[in-house]
């Protein structure tokens, strides 16, 4: 029998506590405990991107940290941005922007995305680029991911 670890951690603003062992990761954790499967796991190295969360406001790999480093912090997943019935301005730029194909990234990128617009000027494409760098993309080739980060930005500093 293995030992365990209590943790609490607010995902999402919903408060969980609960026993986990210590070699659990936390991509894991919010996969199979939490049910929460929005978040994907692709390369298990932190190299794609695809396991992208907000941890206390900053983005991070999930598939690099154990749920035990999660313990006390505020975690916002994918499914914590908004619904298909009330997408958030990102998320609805993605939409109208076609910025998503097989949709297997979507939920990294959209974190990433999400942590780029709070913290960054990204006063050009080739600022988003650079911010969308870690995050892997087999299908859309960028442009209209660019694009949608693009129109949510615009949007931020010239609302109408």
């Amino acid at each position: 029998m293995s030992d365990t670890h209590t943790i609490r951690v607010v995902v999402n603003g919903v408060t969980y506590e609960r026993a986990v062992e210590p070699r659990l990761l936390l991509a894991d954790f919010l996969r199979h405990t939490l049910g929460l499967t929005g978040t994907h796991v692709g390369c298990e190295h932190g190299v794609c991107g695809a396991c992208t969360i907000l941890v206390n406001g900053d983005s991070m790999r999930s598939c690099l940290m154990f749920a035990v480093q999660a313990d006390g912090c505020e975690l916002r997943t994918v499914e914590g941005l908004g619904t298909v019935e009330n997408m958030n301005p990102l998320q609805q730029a993605f939409h109208e922007c076609h910025a998503l194909q097989c949709g297997f990234c979507t939920p990294g990128m959209l974190m990433t995305c999400t942590d780029m617009l709070q913290k960054y000027p990204l006063a050009s494409d080739a600022e988003i680029r650079d911010g969308l760098s870690g995050n892997l993309c087999r299908c859309t080739g960028y442009v209209h991911i660019v694009e949608a980060v693009r129109k949510v930005k615009n949007h931020q500093e010239n609302p109408a």
